[in-house]
């Protein structure tokens, strides 16, 4: 498992990092919160202290919430309740008070990846909206019948909407699944391949534009 610590402390974040490589996890050092929202793409999981360098902890979870839904482990001094509810509330997967025992460290990292594992795995591989059929496995998309021709980007942008039918995906996940940084892409690149794959797939109202956040697949 490639894992993420976010740490600004140079002992508590080599001393972790040494103690998970040691139990098999591939786990890289991160000092500030914006080195995780530019690499989080290259982990599996985070371990995100709250106190950091370039701001708040909790200010970087809600920002990394746009665009992934990978695990994240709080580790932290903050031991007050409002931090704990404000940490679970706004996104993360467990929440663990500094100094962690390594051995329960471990186990609940193994229990968060875990359930996105399962996740993952009940997730639809074939997508039926109207007269429109997507196959996720194959990469096909056929509208009454039809196979439609898609560029790789006009099927990624299928695939990130098709996985929750129904529900919004904003331009910041969509750029950042698609361009590989929602932070720095180019988001005329996704008005571009959007309007091609809705002449392509010729069905309006398939795609709904939510003004000032995004798009939505179906109703």
């Amino acid at each position: 498992m490639r894992l993420a610590v976010v740490e600004d402390d140079d002992g508590v974040g080599d001393a972790l990092v040494e103690a998970l490589n040691a139990r098999n996890f591939r786990a890289e050092r991160l000092r500030r919160g914006a080195d995780l929202l530019i690499a989080h793409r290259d982990y599996d999981a985070v371990i995100l202290d709250l106190g950091l360098p370039d701001g708040d902890g909790l200010q970087v979870l809600r920002r990394l919430r746009e665009v992934s839904t990978m695990p994240v482990l709080i580790l932290t001094a903050r031991s007050d309740e409002r931090s704990i509810v404000r940490g679970l509330r706004g996104g993360a997967d467990d929440y663990l008070v500094k100094p962690p025992r390594i051995a329960e460290l471990v186990a609940r990292l193994e229990t968060v990846t875990r359930r996105a594992a399962a996740a993952a795995q009940h997730a639809q591989s074939v997508v039926v909206t109207g007269d429109v059929r997507v196959d996720l496995d194959a990469r096909v998309v056929e509208v009454a019948g039809a196979p439609v021709t898609l560029t790789q980007k006009e099927f990624e942008l299928v695939e990130a909407l098709v996985e929750r039918p129904g529900a919004a995906v904003s331009r910041q996940q969509l750029m950042d699944r698609i361009w590989g940084d929602a932070f720095v892409a180019v988001s005329r690149s996704l008005d571009v391949h959007m309007t091609g794959l809705r002449a392509k797939l010729n069905r309006p109202g398939l795609i709904t534009t939510i003004r000032g956040y995004g798009y939505r697949w179906g109703q």
